[in-house]
């Protein structure tokens, strides 16, 4: 998936348009194309439509839309879908009352991929499309009978594993084994530490040999390391003496799938070394398709290995669906058509060709080559095109149909000629990408030059380049940048500094100028060093305080949200140092903030910030400048004072750092924590603070002097409840957090009794999350 980041704040009270255009390339594959559209409002919308129009020159033969997050009878109320020669459309305009997850929520269905899915006729064995000097040819025969096939999985059975990784391979490889064809033939090569074999060489897909390969597969056990070298060239010496020494089986259509979840450690472990092996192993003969289970692979080193033997790589994500992402996969290669497939063309008509020359063309794909012609050369291109298929060559000739050029010209003008101009660029750098993973020195140098060119001439965004958003500028006149990360990297938001953007307000906030970056709010709700507890109340324009005395090592609930579950949690630390006889003071040490919609946990501590700490996600410590992202959950990290948490834009919430310094009262570093905006969270939000997110109202009356002259007394009736309160001040560390600023507010006492819902003790929980 290709991922694309940029970071802006809108000022308060705007109205902002949003307008993305982009480009992608549809691959055909299993007999479709497939237009993926991400759907995650996470609110109801009042306006919410897909609209997708299709043109394809070639006419439509089917098409399809699925939303899976939706019921049965609602994708048959919201979705329409329509074709007919050259155009589709397919719209999706749900009214909120469909969108609801219940009749009275205010929770969304809308959450998942949005998927159209269509194909093309195929009358013609081969189309091409020629406009403005660029051509680009569309090979997808039909109609051909499927090759028998070798094929040897290899895979991974290193101690990393194990658990639901080999769980799902061994249900992933008993489907596989079900689909073999009777004329297949097929070994099995495991490797962690050893290297095993099933068979050692090729037997045929029988009933009683699928048998035993089931057999075999649910009883191998794993081992310690991962010995990949010697696993893969045990793979590439069964087929390779299977085409030498067995006549029968040279005609079949050959290939290596290896499937790993680590790094190799054992055997031969330097990667050069492997990729120079492997190559010279396979010479060419056959594909190999290399699939990285999970994110602690080397992903690049896969791909290159791959695309220096005819395959591709695939990364299998961990989820509850990786089984059917290793069944996916072998769809796409279980039924070779032809192997050995070049798309010729006139020498001298033919400019900057890409690849063209292809080991194997599977059933339901399609191979896309592009370039430019010469010029006055338009009368003598061609295509002839030549491969093997089952038991016989494959030759054909594909030429221009010249009036159906015309009439689509007629149809599309310049959006035609941009289209296949665009087209062979795209392909053109990417290739020129692909070749740039797997050199070094000068070569690599020029090839990162010639795509760095090309990128910036046709305005794409790649790894070499990066897009800048016109008509914006930070506060040091900075504009916004959109950058495109390679495979491997940490999420953008995580590559360092980032800045922040605003977008001007139509009617600029009488409260918040438009150049105030960091603005906050003036007045909010939270809790503070002793922990003080501050709540703001806007419709009165005052605060209430109260105070929570507990030991340290206590946890109390500050936010929950009952219909999401999202929850902020605190733990209560003591003060290192005191006077003899002074009651010990408690601060909040520990924060836990945790959106199980999401499995999103962050820990904060004064020494470090931890990302999902329960599967060892990345730590930062507060010298860290950083914007971290987690489906709707946004984390900015402002080195040595604090960190904002923005939730699914329903809430937005501080954790301000306090370090202890020279005569400070307090022996030990502790944290603040500050409500910025809560008011769409759930009705249903309750906590220490969370019970506060939505309006309510005090009266306050029989003003009268306390036992401190200068702190007067009061009566109070809040939540049907008469209270006596005291008028005080508390600081608000949000701004300043070595200062603070002065905030009067009406004190409760007694542990907040009578204001907070239930006695303090009910918010006690037994975890940070």
């Amino acid at each position: 998936m290709e991922q694309f980041t940029i970071h802006m704040t809108v000022s308060p009270h705007s109205k902002v348009t949003f307008q993305l255009t982009y480009e992608e390339v549809l691959k055909r594959s299993l007999m479709q194309y497939e237009i993926v559209i991400k759907v995650k409002p996470k609110q109801l919308v009042h306006h919410f439509e897909i609209d997708v129009d299709i043109f394809e020159p070639q006419g439509i033969s089917k098409l399809d839309a699925q939303a899976s997050f939706l019921p049965k009878e609602l994708v048959a109320q919201t979705i329409k879908k329509s074709f007919s020669g050259k155009k589709g459309h397919v719209i999706f305009r749900p009214t909120v009352a469909q969108q609801q997850s219940c009749p009275t929520c205010s929770t969304s269905l809308l959450n998942g991929d949005f998927k159209v899915t269509y194909d093309v006729n195929r009358d013609k064995l081969c189309d091409l499309l020629v406009a403005n000097n660029h051509f680009a040819h569309f090979f997808a025969p039909q109609n051909l009978t499927n090759m028998n096939k070798n094929v040897v999985f290899v895979i991974d059975i290193s101690g990393s594993m194990q658990g639901q990784k080999v769980k799902q391979t061994r249900e992933a490889l008993l489907k596989i084994l079900g689909d073999m064809q009777p004329e297949d033939y097929f070994d099995l090569v495991l490797f962690g530490t050893q290297v095993q074999s099933w068979r050692g060489s090729l037997v045929q897909a029988t009933e009683a040999n699928l048998q035993a390969a089931r057999d075999f597969v649910q009883r191998f056990s794993l081992d310690e390391a991962t010995n990949l070298n010697g696993g893969l060239l045990r793979g590439i010496e069964i087929l390779n003496k299977a085409q030498e020494s067995l006549p029968e089986l040279s005609n079949h259509a050959s290939i290596l799938i290896m499937l790993t979840d680590g790094d190799p450690t054992e055997g031969v472990t330097d990667r050069s070394q492997i990729l120079k092996n492997i190559r010279e192993a396979i010479r060419g003969r056959f594909p190999l398709y290399n699939l990285g289970f999970g994110h602690n692979v080397d992903f690049n080193f896969l791909e290159v290995m791959s695309m220096e033997n005819n395959g591709w790589a695939q990364r299998i994500y961990e989820d509850r669906d990786a089984t059917q992402q290793l069944q996916g996969f072998y769809k796409q290669v279980a039924r070779p058509l032809l192997v050995d497939v070049e798309l010729q063309y006139p020498q001298d008509a033919v400019l900057d060709l890409t690849q063209h020359r292809h080991k194997q063309y599977y059933e339901g794909s399609e191979i896309m080559v592009a370039g430019r012609i010469a010029d006055h050369k338009l009368g003598s291109f061609k295509a002839d095109v030549q491969a093997r298929g089952e038991g016989q060559e494959f030759r054909t000739t594909c030429l221009v149909d010249e009036e159906e050029m015309k009439k689509l010209l007629r149809e599309r003008g310049h959006m035609l000629e941009n289209h296949v101009e665009r087209l062979w660029a795209y392909l053109t750098i990417q290739e020129l990408l692909a070749k740039r993973m797997k050199v070094e020195g000068a070569e690599r140098a020029n090839l990162s030059s010639q795509a760095l060119k090309m990128s910036l001439a046709y305005q794409f965004v790649t790894p070499l380049t990066s897009m800048t958003i016109r008509g914006l500028a930070d506060q040091d006149g900075l504009k916004p940048i959109i950058d495109k990360p390679p495979e491997d990297s940490l999420p953008l938001e995580m590559l360092g500094h980032r800045r922040t953007f605003v977008l001007s307000a139509l009617q600029p906030s009488p409260t918040r100028p438009s150049s105030d970056i960091q603005w906050l709010p003036n007045q909010v709700t939270g809790v503070d060093t002793d922990p003080h507890f501050i709540i703001h109340v806007p419709q009165k324009e005052d605060n209430l305080c109260f105070n929570i005395n507990e030991e340290p090592g206590v946890i109390l609930s500050l936010v929950q949200d009952l219909d999401t579950g999202f929850s902020v949690n605190g733990q209560l630390i003591g003060n290192k140092a005191r006077s003899p006889g002074q009651r010990e003071g408690t601060y909040f040490g520990r924060l836990g903030i945790a959106n199980p919609a999401t499995d999103f946990q962050l820990e904060v501590t004064p020494q470090n910030i931890t990302l999902n700490p329960g599967s060892g996600g990345p730590v930062f410590s507060w010298s860290d400048q950083a914007a971290l992202r987690q489906d709707g959950v946004v984390v900015t990290i402002n080195k040595k004072r604090n960190l904002v948490v923005s939730v699914d834009n329903r809430a937005t919430f501080e954790v301000v750092l306090h370090r202890v310094w020279k005569d400070s009262a307090v022996h030990q570093d502790f944290l603040g924590f500050y409500v910025l905006d809560g008011h769409r969270m759930s009705a249903r939000t309750h906590g220490l603070l969370g019970q506060f997110f939505h309006p309510f109202s005090f009266e306050v009356f029989d003003l009268h002097p306390g036992s401190d002259p200068t702190k007067p007394d009061a009566a109070m009736v809040v939540k049907n409840r008469r209270l006596t309160v005291t008028r005080g001040l508390q600081k608000d560390y949000s701004k300043d957090p070595r200062h603070g600023a002065q905030v009067s507010c009406w004190f409760i006492h007694n542990n907040g009794a009578g204001l907070i819902d239930g006695v303090y003790t009910d918010y006690i929980v037994p975890d940070i999350f």
